[in-house]
């Protein structure tokens, strides 16, 4: 890691933002002690003289990274080049119990069950997730939850990007002490550069990290405004939930679902997706993905304290669990997006 002092212009702003290479965690805007930047458009803005304190490039996942010294941190040790998709403990296949859940989750409802179940029982305050704008259907928006009932109403994947470290900061200015983070890959490996650095304003509240598993996520007003509102005719507030299963699914209010080849929907992916090599959320403590399955969701335990959540959660009777040994198919897709995220990525 680098020990001078750089200020925004001449680190991320040239060598991330203006290079493409931004992803827009918001992570700089959010650590900024000084209030320089803003979030505009999916990217930071500069809006008044840089202070060079240095701290943005020392947080920011696409400057000076290091895949092996974050894997130190988190794991205390390197990955072994036969770990196809990270580190970690355990692989399980799991199932909400509840009802309620199963009836809005994506797949399986285990990060809706995991957040509920420790808001519940006083592990966390408030979680980091990604909700819905009540002003543009579909479009997503970063939420402090702080009760169940907020979980329950944001359950589900956005296929537009959402910065959700937006959320923990929110999470920190209401002073709640325990906090749960729910993110992409990208967003996991700002999180655990603030907790390297560490920023203990943000680190010391963090409890467990969820990763999801992400291929890419695609342009707002392309894939929604451009491909399904004006090139389909489906108008976005008659859509009642989108997936991914070897193509993109929408669920309409009518019943009838319209599908969406991937070979379509990459043109409106979002530039920066095509640099990142991570599609398991290989540093988090809990990754979650659907993997192909159908009602239930593929889960990798990576972190003791990951492995403690989600076991906590299952002995209290919130999850049905199967073993991951059961599902080959997923397994074997799980190894496959992988390798080639991360081949993609290399290529660029």
């Amino acid at each position: 890691m680098q020990n001078q002092k750089l200020g925004f212009e001449e680190s991320l702003g040239r060598e991330v933002v203006n290079s493409g290479r931004c992803i827009g965690c918001a992570t700089c805007v959010v650590v900024c002690p000084f209030n320089c930047l803003e979030y505009q458009k999916e990217q930071p803005e500069l809006v008044k003289a840089c202070e060079k304190c240095g701290i943005c490039p020392k947080v920011c996942p696409r400057y000076d990274w290091s895949q092996s010294s974050v894997e130190e941190f988190v794991f205390g040790k390197k990955r072994d080049a036969k770990e196809d998709y990270g580190i970690y403990r355990r692989t399980i296949v799991a199932q909400a119990t509840d009802k309620k859940i199963l009836q809005r989750c994506q797949d399986g409802g285990v990060v809706t069950s995991l957040l509920i179940h420790a808001l519940q029982n006083d592990l966390i305050e408030g979680a980091a997730i990604s909700g819905l704008s009540t002003d543009e259907p579909l479009h997503p928006m970063p939420i402090m939850a702080t009760i169940p009932e907020e979980v329950l109403k944001h359950a589900g994947t956005r296929y537009a990007y959402s910065p959700n470290i937006l959320a923990l900061q929110e999470g920190v200015r209401q002073k709640k002490k325990s906090l749960a983070f729910v993110g992409t890959p990208c967003q996991i490996h700002a999180i655990r550069k603030i907790q390297m650095f560490p920023l203990k304003k943000y680190s010391n509240p963090l409890q467990f990290t969820i990763g999801l598993m992400c291929t890419e996520s695609f342009t707002y007003d392309g894939l929604f405004e451009q491909h399904l509102q004006k090139n389909m005719e489906i108008p976005l507030k008659n859509v009642v939930k989108m997936n991914i299963k070897g193509k993109i699914q929408v669920y309409l209010k009518s019943g009838k679902v319209e599908s969406i080849p991937l070979s379509e929907a990459k043109q409106y992916a979002r530039a920066s997706c095509h640099l990142c090599g991570d599609f398991s959320a290989e540093l988090a403590d809990i990754s979650a993905g659907g993997l192909g399955l159908s009602g239930w969701t593929f889960v990798i335990l990576r972190t003791r304290r990951g492995e403690e959540i989600f076991d906590d959660a299952s002995k209290a009777g919130v999850l049905q669990v199967r073993s991951a040994e059961e599902e080959p198919f997923a397994q074997s897709l799980l190894v496959k997006l992988s390798k080639r995220k991360r081949r993609n990525a290399q290529e660029k």
